[in-house]
């Protein structure tokens, strides 16, 4: 047995996934059955948990409804101011979308999903403000309710008798990672009579309606549906990876054949229907066969069928193979379906005996995939005539020209009858056979291979010039010269239309190698362009137009093949229209078919880039089916040149960051090395005057020194950091740690800065059972002391300062908090970098917060900033306890 082989196409998809994750945030979804099954309380729980990880999360919106368990969840989180807006008198607070975006946290938690905005605000749903979150690198933590889904709102509406408003539609949460939180109808209803979902007057009316337990028993399994849904697609990504040749059936799959068949569209129809009925996913392929090539008339008819099923909501494939069952199986295999719908052959048997049975042939060979076989022709390009070929329709003339064909060989064997056996004559006639074949239609080549064995016998077969046959052997004759002509035509039809078929391709594959060779010989975004452009306008005689996201949101023309057109209002909103969803629209589709260009989409792996527009120079005349495929595949190449473009272009900056960032690194540190010793000569000489007697009169000059020797010693402390700073970062950085008890670090740094912290109350809690903590300790104690002279440098003379320690969950968590103004909005994750001032007037350089974030990096601990109630601010870091060293 042949082993299976892992499907290259599913890596590529793996890998283009990964790809458009690494480029837009993550979306997880808490969803609910109902009102108050806990999503808001997960979603924290979960956030909470995240920020023990070390990610900074930031609360954009969470509704607590005033309860105490939900509102305790919050304490030590971020939480984003409100915006207020003002509608008819009342006041109404929104989530600050800008505000979000001008942060980027990590990691953002959205409430209620479904949520209509005020009027007035940028996007009318909350989701809107999540997708643009997403779009700009955000993860996303969001709660949503079953209810609130655009496809479930009807049968919501049926269960329920309730008509949700607020919907979200299914495209927002396919992709994202879904979390089921769960609570039985009962329990649920126990929660509403305890007034913890609703105040009691709202819940006994809530009751007697939509919380109903037939009505929670209900919603609670099209959540179970959902949630299922999700994991499904995650199952098929693994199944697709390990390519195993037989059907996972863990959830219904239709996938329809389509051809050029009057009856394929019903076909189509039938499928969706199916589909609907049992909630399934369907698909709908056309499949190419190499033995049964079909014209390009029917070829287009066949495609657009498939552009019918995509329409209805079918994901669609044309799909090349030996023959059609074979690519067909192989389709179903792939996209582990478990049912193949294809239309019943309505040909007489003895065609179908004659020509093949494509239905008999599928059932025989579809092993554990169901076939469902509705009324109608098979829906394919299966043969339909006795000569599988092309299906070219043959005309009167190609008979005539069949009947021509008999006639003059029939007068070539006249003329040499005297001279040839009638075996030669045979042969004459068998001639004739190929030459009609050569023509490609099946009708005449077979009407001929009927005349020739009816001349031979009329003409030449004793008696002649009778169909009488005297001597019986002849008949033995006339069937192998019937089957002789019969296979010549058949043979020279699947050699003239593998012959057309290998021509196609070889066209196809030489507009696409050539317009790779272009791409790869250019560099630059515009200079992509310009090649594809041009490329596309002199392959398809029209006029190309690329058109890129702009700075005010819209899309204006960046390049063009020639002087590129001004495009008006109308043909700008069917440009958006397809950048924002990412489908064609246009000339030739069924979507904006008023203007008269085609406007594809330039779909990368994270998304659309902009938006190609293609007018034919020749009038508004659409694109054939092959000029589409065509059309297409090259659009997406230039896609992905765009694409692999930009991902150089970033790649190319950041090694220009790294680059200036190890330069001005090398910068500081010669800069800090030569600053040491002059300052060091200037703290011992002011030092030593110092300590000399001075007279009343002297007392100026003394101040004088004691500022001198203050500065020297604030600049010996930047100098001192900046050395830090360069030597945390480089690579040959060893922590000599050893189990160490914290208070004594915490000592150590208050003794170093007792001058400084004169005046103030400095608050301890530290336990004196904490276990033992592996730590470098000269590492940490700069840390104390970066952080207590941020406290000093950022609180009025006399503001008390506290340093408390405690153990749990296997670190040891310390704070530093003061009772100053805090940290202004959106600087509780920048106020770590390098440089940064929270406050232009706070002094410092900006490297004490960076030197403590890097020693706790250095350590595997975290830390992070946050503003306490009643005011002030609080630094804490939490540094691994590495198996716990107990005091003896």
């Amino acid at each position: 047995m042949e082993p299976t082989r892992r499907n290259p196409e599913a890596f590529l998809a793996q890998a283009a996934r990964e790809a458009g994750a690494a480029a837009g945030g993550r979306l997880k979804v808490f969803l609910g059955a109902a009102p108050g099954v806990g999503k808001t309380f997960t979603m924290l729980e979960a956030a909470r948990s995240k920020r023990r990880e070390g990610v900074a999360v930031l609360v954009g919106v969470a509704e607590t409804h005033g309860r105490r368990e939900t509102l305790a969840l919050l304490e030590g989180l971020e939480v984003l101011a409100r915006r207020t807006v003002e509608h008819r008198g009342i006041v109404l607070e929104e989530f600050d979308l800008d505000a979000g975006l001008a942060r980027r946290p990590p990691l953002i938690l959205v409430d209620e999903l479904a949520h209509a905005n005020a009027p007035g605000s940028r996007n009318a749903k909350r989701w809107q403000d999540v997708a643009e979150l997403l779009g700009a690198g955000v993860d996303v933590y969001a709660t949503l309710n079953v209810q609130h889904l655009e496809s479930l709102n009807d049968v919501v509406a049926r269960i329920t008798g309730v008509t949700v408003r607020e919907t979200v539609p299914d495209s927002v949460i396919e992709g994202a990672d879904i979390e089921l939180v769960d609570l039985p109808p009962e329990e649920l209803l126990e929660r509403l009579k305890a007034g913890k979902v609703y105040v009691p007057e709202q819940a006994a009316r809530a009751t007697e309606g939509f919380f109903r337990l037939s009505n929670l028993t209900a919603l609670r399994e099209l959540a179970l549906r959902v949630t299922a849904q999700g994991v499904g697609k995650a199952l098929e990504s693994y199944r697709a990876l390990q390519a195993p040749e037989t059907i996972w059936p863990t959830a219904e799959r239709i996938l329809v054949c389509v051809g050029p068949g009057p009856n394929s569209p019903r076909l189509v129809r039938a499928a969706r229907r199916m589909a609907a009925s049992s909630r399934a996913e369907w698909a709908a392929a056309f499949i190419e066969s190499e033995r049964h090539p079909l014209d390009a008339a029917d070829r287009a008819r066949a495609l657009e069928t498939l552009r019918l099923a995509e329409g209805l909501g079918a994901q669609t494939e044309t799909y090349s193979a030996a023959g059609v069952v074979e690519g067909l199986l192989e389709l179903a295999r792939r996209w582990n379906a478990t049912k193949i719908v294809v239309g019943k052959s309505e040909r007489p048997r003895w065609r179908e005996f004659l020509g093949g049975g494509f239905v008999g042939e599928l059932i025989r060979r579809s092993g554990d995939i169901e076939v469902v076989v509705l009324r109608g022709d098979p829906g394919t390009n299966a043969p339909s005539g006795f000569f599988p070929g092309t299906s070219d329709p043959s005309t009167w003339s190609g008979y005539a020209a069949a009947a021509a064909a008999a006639a003059a060989t029939t007068a070539v064997c006249f003329a040499f009858s005297a001279f040839l056996e009638l075996t030669n004559l045979v042969m004459v006639y068998l001639l004739g056979a190929l030459l009609v074949a050569a023509r490609g239609m099946r009708g005449p080549a077979m009407f001929y291979s009927v005349l020739s064995v009816l001349c031979f016998d009329f003409c030449f077969v004793p008696p002649r010039f009778t169909f009488v046959v005297a001597d019986t052997h002849y008949l033995l004759t006339f069937l192998v010269m019937f089957l002789s002509a019969f296979l010549i035509s058949h043979l020279t039809l699947r050699l003239r239309s593998n012959a057309e078929s290998a021509r196609q391709v070889e066209a196809r594959t030489a507009v696409m190698h050539a317009l790779s060779r272009q791409l790869a010989s250019v560099r630059g975004i515009d200079a992509l362009l310009d090649a594809g452009l041009r490329h596309l306008a002199q392959v398809f005689d029209c006029e190309a137009v690329a058109l890129l996201p702009g700075g005010d949101g819209l899309l204006n023309v960046k390049a063009g093949s020639g002087q590129p057109p001004v495009l008006d209002d109308k043909e700008r909103s069917v440009a958006q229209w397809v950048f924002d969803l990412g489908q064609p629209a246009g000339l030739g589709t069924q979507t904006l078919s008023v203007v008269d260009a085609l406007y594809l989409p330039l779909q990368g792996g994270s998304g659309p880039t902009g938006v190609l527009r293609v007018r034919p120079r020749t009038g508004p005349r659409p694109f054939d089916a092959d000029q589409r495929l065509i059309l297409e595949s090259l659009v997406r190449q230039i896609a992905l040149a765009l694409e692999v473009e930009t991902l150089q272009e970033d790649v190319r900056a950041t090694k220009l960051r790294a680059e200036a960032e190890r330069l001005r690194s090398a910068l500081l540190s010669s800069v800090s090395h030569d600053l040491r010793t002059p300052l060091s000569a200037i703290i011992g000489s002011a030092g030593s005057l110092l300590q000399g007697s001075f007279s009343s009169a002297d007392a100026q000059g003394r101040a004088l020194l004691e500022d001198i020797l203050e500065e020297a010693k604030r600049l010996a402390r930047l100098v001192q950091n900046l050395l830090e700073t360069t030597r945390l970062e480089s690579t040959g950085v060893e922590l000599k740690k050893e189990p160490h008890p914290i208070e004594e670090v915490i000592g150590s740094a208050l003794g170093r800065l007792e001058k400084e912290l004169a005046g103030r109350e400095v608050r301890t809690a530290v336990p004196e059972d904490l276990p033992l903590v592996p730590i470098d300790p000269v590492l940490l104690e700069q840390v104390f002391v970066n952080l207590l002279e941020n406290a000093v440098r950022h609180t009025p003379p006399g503001t008390a300062v506290e340093v408390s320690a405690e153990a749990g969950g296997g670190e040891l968590s310390v704070m530093v908090a003061d009772r100053g103004p805090g940290v202004p909005p959106g600087e509780l994750e920048r106020i770590f970098d390098k440089f940064h001032r929270a406050t232009a007037g706070g002094g410092g350089a900006g490297l004490g917060l960076a030197i403590c974030k890097a020693v706790v990096a250095a350590h595997g601990g975290r830390i992070w900033a946050e503003n306490r109630e009643g005011g002030g601010a609080g630094f804490r870091f939490a540094l691994p306890l590495g198996g716990g060293h107990v005091r003896e």
